[in-house]
């Protein structure tokens, strides 16, 4: 098997056949991430032959896997015709898979039509999660995303209308101190004109090696407090109206929140509502200083 450098994924792959197309991220510029530091290079995809291969592998060793997750930061970025030719290599060695995903930028989408995203639905592409991260124009713009809302719901909208699902993934903390609330509400207002089917929501975490540490000691971006991350959280789950999943399932978040929305937010900001009441700053603190990485 090939694989480059940290292999992540979502943790709802976790039973995902995991086969390396792309290697790196082909934005490589927010702010806060160190995801992809350990390669040598910012972007590349796999040769044919060398996937082709690993796909082989993998089904003497995995004989049943019904999805396939493509790895790196946004194999979605390929052409068309490029993940038309993976999509048959993965029916070659598993003819009975139920379904293709990867990350993706919400970037991504804009250089497919929706006829062409309907096609690639048709060939088993499914349940895209793309790092949105917020929608909150400023937080985006200061950390370096690339987009602003209005591309996130317009490339989102193209998803909904060719029927593929997609998972967002949320950083509590994004917009810094004191900008919890609106942080939360803007994207709440983003989320709520869109279908994703799953909302993950990870806390923001500060690494030295990052572009954002390099910030705060200039003195130009204050960290939300950890207690006030945990407001910001209650908040988000409070404005979304749509039915999706919510979990904070990553390492960076200590405390725990799953449900299924609406049906579960009033149990949800309850159990938040305990959280914070008995919250300890010093604590929570702690375990984020000593989380080595995400």
């Amino acid at each position: 098997m090939h694989y480059t450098g940290t292999i992540w994924r979502p943790p709802y792959e976790a039973y995902s056949a995991l086969i390396q197309v792309t290697a790196g991220c082909t934005h490589h510029s927010c702010k806060f991430c160190t995801l992809y530091e350990d390669l040598p290079f910012k972007f590349k995809m796999s040769p044919l032959k060398e996937v082709e291969g690993d796909l082989e592998e993998m089904s003497g060793m995995y004989k049943n896997a019904e999805r396939v997750f493509f790895t790196g930061a946004n194999p979605f970025v390929l052409s068309f015709d490029k993940l038309k030719t993976l999509a048959g290599m993965v029916r070659k060695y598993y003819p009975k898979v139920k379904s293709i995903g990867c990350f993706g930028r919400i970037t991504d989408v804009t250089n497919k039509t929706v006829d062409e995203l309907r096609e690639l639905h048709k060939l088993g592409y499914d349940d895209i999660t793309f790092g949105v991260e917020t929608g909150y124009d400023e937080a985006l713009a200061f950390m370096n995303k690339g987009y602003d809302s209005s591309e996130i719901i317009r490339q989102s909208k193209k998803m909904d209308e060719a029927g593929m699902g997609y998972h967002f993934f949320y950083l509590t903390g994004i917009a810094g101190k004191d900008k919890g609330h609106e942080n939360a509400v803007k994207t709440a207002e983003v989320i709520n004109q869109l279908h994703p089917k799953i909302i993950d929501a990870s806390m923001l975490t500060i690494y030295p090696n990052s572009e954002l540490y390099q910030e705060i000691q200039k003195g130009n971006w204050e960290e939300e407090g950890e207690i006030e991350k945990l407001k910001e959280l209650r908040t988000l789950i409070e404005h979304l109206e749509r039915g999706e999943y919510f979990a904070t399932d990553g390492a960076s978040n200590m405390i725990q929140v799953r449900g299924n929305l609406p049906g579960d937010k009033d149990r949800m900001l309850k159990n938040l509502d305990r959280q914070i009441e008995n919250a300890n700053e010093s604590y929570l603190r702690k375990y984020r200083e000593n989380l080595p990485h995400l």
